[in-house]
């Protein structure tokens, strides 16, 4: 099926539309973080608003539904092997952990594999119960996702009003003035703030998950699958969108919480029914699509290799280029830096593609998942 790598490409590409944001601050994450709850007035500033809101959580969804989807493909390639499932997948988690934790150390603290490591090993037995045990536990971890966000609505409702004040500066700043070392440092000493987002999550991850699984089950890559790609499409372009769009944009602060984890979960599963509806019956995917449909193919070293880029560029161990630019440019400066990166990982996934069958990252993970497996 043609839209299942282009979808991985979208979702590759799109997270990072979301995270070059990150590295574009002067102060990394934690300059992020502040500037999404008190953002300076500049010429950029709606553009900007507009620009993070259009990524903001829904290609991270995006990505969840297809880990998901990729848990169901395994299960149905086992299953026609006359293999037990979910047999040998906690090994893949394993390592997908072990990745996720490099990459968090030195690469990106806002890493997801991690996260997707033990939503997936969690998801791989509950893919081995019955259709209707995965139905309830698709409710339970959504109705704890939305209760989890209710009582956060609720405390910031009798949160006592405070004045804004600008937030102290990063003193000293690694992400501008440290070495490579200083950072891992960094993140080493803050690695319980940086891994709550993972933690938060875990119950919408177990339904997007679940949900990726049901909907590849259910043909909604397939001809038959056309009502369940127009529901998706009207729920999520029809009327989470709009709601996540003022939110987003006009709401801002805390608000974006709601849209990042609430509404941006039910577009992603719109732009999944789009793509897919669009590729049904094509054998040609085009220029864009192929682009996407390699960058799909080496999704994992797709991921890592565009955090490491920009990385290099913005942060003070490589070219330190975030602490040179004036606020009044940022937006510019990261929409080009975010240009620079596509272009960089889609001519990457291209030349190795055409020499390999894999992307480096899927290759050695391949080759090491075959020694530790058992018989392997």
């Amino acid at each position: 099926m043609i839209a299942l790598d282009v979808l991985r490409g979208i979702a590759i590409l799109g997270t990072l539309g979301t995270n070059i944001w990150i590295f574009t601050d002067p102060e990394g994450i934690i300059g992020y973080l502040d500037g999404v709850s008190a953002a300076a007035e500049t010429g950029w500033d709606w553009s900007e608003r507009v620009l993070q809101q259009l990524a903001q959580g829904k290609f991270l969804g995006l990505l969840t539904v297809m880990f998901g989807i990729g848990l169901a493909i395994q299960q149905g390639s086992a299953q026609r092997a006359g293999r037990r499932w979910p047999g040998g997948y906690p090994w893949r988690a394993a390592l997908l952990f072990l990745d996720g934790l490099l990459n968090f150390l030195f690469i990106a603290e806002f890493d997801v594999l991690m996260g997707y490591a033990l939503t997936g090993l969690v998801v791989a037995y509950l893919l081995a119960t019955s259709e209707r045990a995965q139905r309830r536990w698709v409710i339970v971890a959504a109705s704890i996702h939305v209760a989890m966000l209710t009582l956060i609505a609720v405390a910031l409702a009798f949160e006592p009003t405070r004045q804004p004040t600008a937030a102290e500066p990063l003193d000293p700043n690694p992400y501008a003035d440290g070495s490579f070392w200083d950072l891992v440092l960094f993140r080493l000493d803050h690695a319980a703030m940086f891994r709550l987002e993972a933690i938060f999550v875990l119950p919408m991850s177990v339904a997007l998950f679940l949900i990726g699984a049901r909907l590849y089950r259910a043909g909604v890559f397939r001809p038959e699958g056309t009502r369940i790609r127009k529901r998706l499409m009207v729920i999520g372009f029809g009327l989470a969108a709009p709601a996540d769009f003022a939110l987003g944009v006009f709401g801002g602060g805390d608000l974006i919480l709601f849209a990042r984890y609430g509404t941006a979960p039910f577009v992603a599963l719109a732009i999944l029914a789009a793509v897919a509806q669009f590729y049904l019956g094509r054998s040609r995917v085009g220029f864009a699509g192929a682009r996407l449909t390699e960058v799909g193919r080496a999704a994992l070293s797709c991921y890592i290799l565009q955090n490491l880029i920009a990385g290099i560029l913005c942060y003070g161990w490589g070219f330190g280029l975030a602490a040179r630019v004036s606020e009044s440019a940022r937006v510019p400066f990261t929409i080009g830096i975010y240009l620079i990166v596509v272009v960089a990982i889609t001519v990457f996934a291209h030349l190795w593609l055409r020499r390999f069958d894999r992307g480096p990252v899927e290759w050695l993970w391949h080759r090491t998942y075959q020694l530790v497996r058992p018989g392997g």
